[in-house]
């Protein structure tokens, strides 16, 4: 992030080539601006006028992810971007799931997703299950983030409902450096480091990160390292860059609880429960001006990153009948390690110039990867404690290696129909293949292939430069992935993401998305965005609970078609020293097929599919669990005349349904709505020095982003695990969100960024 400058939210826009912020900008999400340039595909091109872009784009400057807003960036998604909540599903805010227009980019293994996330040009959701780690995007390093919308077929696979691209910082807009320190709340301590420099050809750009946290809860420390590094070459319009990524991440949560254990919110439900990732990831970019009018832009990518798991688990096929004891502990624990690699490359043509007197775009590429996976997972028993720690022997369960291979071509052309019309026709052919190797037998063998030609196109009209409508349909393709097609069988439900058998194959998802839209200024100091979209998704995949003791044990199973659809509003104003915006979004996420589902724990299970079944029937327009069908951010500032910067953020979003109660009908209800504030200020000292403080959920408001249904067992004395079972009972589980949090830190400036400071 540029110091000194004030976090914007660029609505509706990614700039490209934008220069410095001034100054005595609002250090806020709420100040905005209007850029006439975005990127409509995965390597920046030549970029295209905001006019012809027929898509409701948002996007944020690195400086957004200051820490006096924001710890990560799915932080500060959710807090300034419209249609984003999310789930913390794993209670630690360094893993949350994002959700954007009911579409999931999420760090959690067996989570269906269905957002692409890029930095550099290159998609970083993992080979193994298409997550998102949001702890090993550097925060330091984004110079600038966008959301595209709908189902951009040029984006390639998993590209559902958006794809979020990150661009990181370059040694050529930098000169100088700052060094920032901030602690408080929870124990959290942290340092950053950011610098560059650079002459007429050669540039670099570095920054790193530390930060250890106590945690609010008794059982979720966490430790993030961050490290990333730029080299620049330019000569001319031509240019060259290698980023280094580095991190090394040590994450743990507090699970849910049983409704009737929130009063003591700090607690676990068992422990321990973490992940550690270590990731080295190495990134080439290259550019030729062939001439005035053809751009070559070339990629080439290694990203290497290891996961260790161990999730304290309860036993669900505990036999009340027997004695407790070696082969029937109440608890265990899951061990899982997870080595990936994955390499890639693309190549991309942009062509600017006219055709019979008519303006026109046009980008032509290719893009090849390849990502290999060692996973294994083993079993550990436990005894009857919630604290798993046990020095028992460790059973390898699950060896399994899987490849899975992309392979794409893809053009986009965009068309001056006259001076104020533009058409946009789009289309990507996908070929993917996905290769699973049991290591202990043959049972999870399987080879799947998919392919798929995927079509889109778009208009937009400008009747006044202050007026933008635009229509488009897109059509996209996400495959299942290797942890999906090992987890499949109802008779066999995993523990995610432990357990595999071998299973049936599951259908590729399939998105179909319509969006119309408008965008516009009312004067200089109103800006205002309109846009309605549909999404149907055929063969959709959805993770389906098993129930017991395990709230995450269940299996992925097609469910026929699901929607999303809805309204985003946005309006921007700046009047002197005060920013506001506004971003109210509705978002109907249902099923659209009749469904039989077994949910054991659901109050209205019924004997539908057999005598002994515990099932519920789901039925066209229940709605989808834990997304949100209304958020409203409401972001403000006041720059005051010595620089110093007030804000204030506000965040409310309506209830969810909980994982299990897809009909919509059990007993507990929505997980509750909420509406949390925010408050942050920064105040200039002089010579390169400033000072920051921030306060999160300011009234303290006890909150849950996420519900599951599940089965208590630890219901007796002092709850402690009961061996009889009798007294075990079904509630609707909870994810506790974060208590009232505040933050002081100072940030020392030094070069060029010192004197440009306030």
């Amino acid at each position: 992030m540029r110091p000194g400058r004030s976090p914007r939210l660029l609505v509706l826009a990614l700039a490209i080539g934008q220069g410095p912020a001034r100054a005595d900008e609002a250090a806020q999400v709420a100040a905005v601006q209007t850029v006439t340039v975005v990127a409509t595909t995965v390597l920046p091109g030549a970029g295209t006028p905001l006019s012809q872009v027929p898509a409701n784009v948002q996007a944020l400057r690195g400086d957004a992810l200051s820490p006096m807003r924001a710890a990560t960036l799915a932080q500060a998604l959710d807090r300034g971007v419209g249609s984003v909540n999310v789930n913390d599903t794993a209670g630690n805010a360094y893993q949350l799931d994002v959700s954007f227009r009911g579409f999931t980019a999420s760090p959690a293994l067996g989570t269906p997703q269905g957002l692409s996330v890029f930095v550099d040009g290159v998609r970083v959701n993992e080979a193994f299950g298409d997550t998102v780690n949001w702890d090993l995007i550097p925060a330091g390093a984004i110079a600038k983030v966008s959301l595209i919308p709908g189902s951009n077929p040029v984006f390639g696979l998993n590209t559902l409902g958006g794809a979020l691209a990150v661009t990181t910082r370059d040694g050529f807009e930098e000169d100088g450096g700052q060094v920032r320190a901030r602690g408080g709340t929870w124990g959290r301590a942290a340092v950053d480091v950011e610098g560059g420099a650079h002459d007429a050809r050669l540039a670099a750009f570095g920054a790193a990160s530390v930060l250890h946290e106590r945690g609010w809860g008794r059982h979720d420390p966490s430790r993030v390292a961050q490290a990333f590094g730029k080299l620049g070459w330019r000569d001319g319009a031509n240019r060259a860059d290698l980023g280094v990524s580095l991190a090394d991440t040590r994450l743990e949560g507090n699970q849910t609880l049983p409704l009737g254990w929130l009063a003591d919110w700090r607690q676990a439900y068992s422990w321990p429960d973490h992940q550690a990732n270590r990731l080295v990831f190495v990134n080439a970019n290259a550019s030729r001006r062939v001439s005035p009018t053809l751009l070559l832009e070339a990629n080439a990518f290694h990203r290497t990153l290891r996961t260790f798991v161990l999730n304290s688990n309860v036993n669900d096929a505990f036999d009340t009948g027997a004695g407790v004891g070696p082969g029937n502990e109440p608890t265990g624990n899951a061990l899982n390690d997870i080595r990936q690699a994955r390499s890639g490359a693309s190549l991309q043509l942009t062509a600017t110039g006219a055709i019979a007197g008519h303006a026109n775009h046009l980008g032509v590429g290719a893009s090849v990867e390849s990502g290999f996976t060692r996973f294994t997972q083993s079993d550990q028993e436990a005894g009857e404690s919630r604290d798993t720690t046990s020095s028992a022997p460790v059973t390898l369960r699950t060896s399994l290696h899987a490849r899975a291979a992309d392979a794409g071509v893809y053009a986009t052309d965009t068309f001056g129909i006259d001076e104020r019309t533009f058409l946009v026709v789009s289309g990507r052919y996908d070929a993917a293949r996905i290769v699973l190797a049991d290591q202990l037998g043959t049972a999870l063998d399987g080879r799947h292939v998919f392919r798929r030609l995927n079509p889109a196109v778009g208009l937009t009209s400008n009747p006044t430069p202050a007026l933008t409508l635009y229509a488009t349909y897109n059509e996209g393709l996400r495959v299942p992935t290797p942890v999906e097609l090992s987890c499949a069988d109802p008779a066999a439900p995993c523990a995610l993401p432990n357990a595999f058998s071998s299973d049936p194959a599951l259908k590729p998802v399939i998105s179909r998305n319509a969006e119309f839209g408008a965008r516009g200024k009312a004067g200089d100091a109103l800006e205002w965005s309109l846009a309605l979209f549909r999404t149907d998704l055929r063969d959709d995949i959805q993770f389906i609970s098993s129930g017991g003791g395990a709230t995450n044990a269940g299996y992925f199973r097609n469910v026929g078609i699901t929607r999303r659809q809805g309204v985003e509003l946005g309006l921007q104003s700046r009047v002197d020293a005060l920013a506001l915006s506004a971003r109210y979004s509705l978002v109907d996420a249902t099923f659209r097929t009749p469904l039989v589902m077994n949910s054991p724990n659901n109050s209205t299970a019924a004997p539908i599919t057999c005598d002994a079944c515990t099932d519920i029937a789901v039925r066209p327009g229940n709605h989808l669990p834990g997304i949100a069908r209304n958020t409203l951010k409401v972001n403000a500032s006041w720059t005051f005349r010595q620089g110093t910067v007030v804000g204030l953020t506000l965040v409310s979003q309506s209830g969810t349904w909980a994982r299990g109660d897809e009909n919509n009908a059990d007993a507990n209800g929505r997980v509750p709505g909420f509406t949390l504030f925010d408050l942050d200020a920064r105040v200039p000292l002089g010579a390169g020095w400033e000072v920051f403080a921030n306060v999160d959920n300011v009234f303290d408001r006890r909150t849950s982003t996420f519900g599951a249904l599940g089965q208590d067992v630890f219901t007796g004395p002092g709850r402690s695990f009961d061996a009889t079972g009798a007294t075990w009972r079904r509630e609707q589980f909870r994810v506790a969100g974060a208590p009232r949090g505040a933050w002081l830190g100072v940030t020392w400036r030094f070069g060029a960024l010192a004197t440009d400071a306030p």
